[in-house]
């Protein structure tokens, strides 16, 4: 299995505005050539760029409220901080952030050039991989962000046969509600239990990565998926490792290559031919066990909860009353 992280804290979550940069750059006389931010051509070597949530655990002096990434810092990370008035230095990683917060105001500055937006729910952010800004946010902010690396957008483009990868753009409180709320989503999705947040995580990538190259790219790309679901064979395979109780790699990499489909296919494929995404699959599959023990068996919450793949009772609770609307106790108590 990927070797994924989780981490709670506690905060909340992000809103963006619209890209208004002013008509002419302008260099106000508050600016100290130190708090400028290098043009975003003038990127810093790539071996020295910092992972994108170790720089913004650095800029945002704070710990996420909710984190989960891979080995290579990729992943989704959930952060509640105050005003921000800082430069955000070149990251390895292309961060995309939705916003769910209050309406404010807020300025970006990159090299001489001003932007001026409004965080509201809805838009988006993004910093490309290499660029740096200057950021003045005067009121806190809840977001989530993703940690997208460029060979994961490379890769989603060559799988979805969407020809070359054009550079991101970079976007200042961007009006786009659907990738908004796709990023927004994990916010509710992200359960404490490993194998499920794994496989969300890597599904929501690379839906993302496919948004992206649609909708935010110097040369937005058509990407229309290929339907028809997976051969009889293949879907049960795909079944029986999403249902082992071993420690089988279910990470949507082992589950696309024993059916020898991209990522990409194999995600589509697998919904056509179950009417759920692979994490959506496993979610209800893990749901039923635990009412299945909770009700023929005698054995204590926590031990479900571990037994299940769940860092926490509290973690496993959580997931069971957001699908069943009541704590796993009280449901136990209800249907003995």
């Amino acid at each position: 299995m990927s070797n994924a992280s989780l981490r709670e804290s506690s905060n909340e979550m992000p809103a963006a505005s619209q890209d208004r940069p002013q008509d002419q750059p302008q260099d106000r006389p508050q600016d100290r050539p130190q708090d400028r931010p290098k043009d975003r051509r003038e990127l810093a070597p790539g071996g020295d760029r910092p992972a994108a949530d170790a720089e913004m655990a650095r800029v945002l002096g704070t710990v996420p409220f909710r984190m989960a990434l891979d080995g290579s810092g990729a992943g989704i990370a959930h952060w509640k901080h105050e005003p921000l008035h800082d430069v955000v230095q070149p990251m390895n990683h292309h961060v995309i952030m939705a916003y769910n917060g209050s309406v404010q105001r807020m300025e970006r500055r990159s090299g001489r050039s001003i932007a001026i937006g409004t965080f509201r729910p809805g838009v988006v952010i993004i910093i490309p991989e290499g660029s740096s800004s200057r950021w003045d946010i005067p009121k806190p902010v809840d977001v989530l962000q993703l940690y997208l690396p460029q060979t994961t957008l490379r890769r989603v483009a060559d799988e979805a046969e969407a020809g070359s990868t054009a550079e991101l753009l970079e976007r200042t409180a961007h009006p786009d509600p659907v990738t908004s709320r796709l990023l927004l989503s994990a916010a509710d999705v992200l359960e404490g239990n490993e194998a499920l947040d794994t496989l969300f995580r890597q599904q929501l990538m690379d839906l993302l990565a496919t948004r992206l190259l649609a909708a935010h790219t110097g040369s937005p790309n058509v990407i229309t998926p290929a339907r028809g679901g997976l051969a009889p064979k293949t879907l049960l395979r795909a079944i029986e490792r999403l249902r082992s109780d071993s420690d089988a790699d279910v990470s949507l990499a082992a589950l696309a290559a024993e059916a020898g489909l991209s990522r990409f296919h194999f995600c589509r494929a697998f919904k056509d031919s179950t009417g759920l995404s692979p994490h959506a699959w496993l979610r209800q599959h893990r749901l039923e066990q635990a009412m299945n023990m909770l009700r023929d068996t005698d054995t204590p919450v926590v031990s479900i909860a571990a037994a299940l793949g769940y860092s926490s009772q509290t973690a496993f609770a959580a997931a069971f009353r957001k699908l069943t609307g009541e704590s796993p106790s009280d449901w136990r108590r209800r249907v003995r």
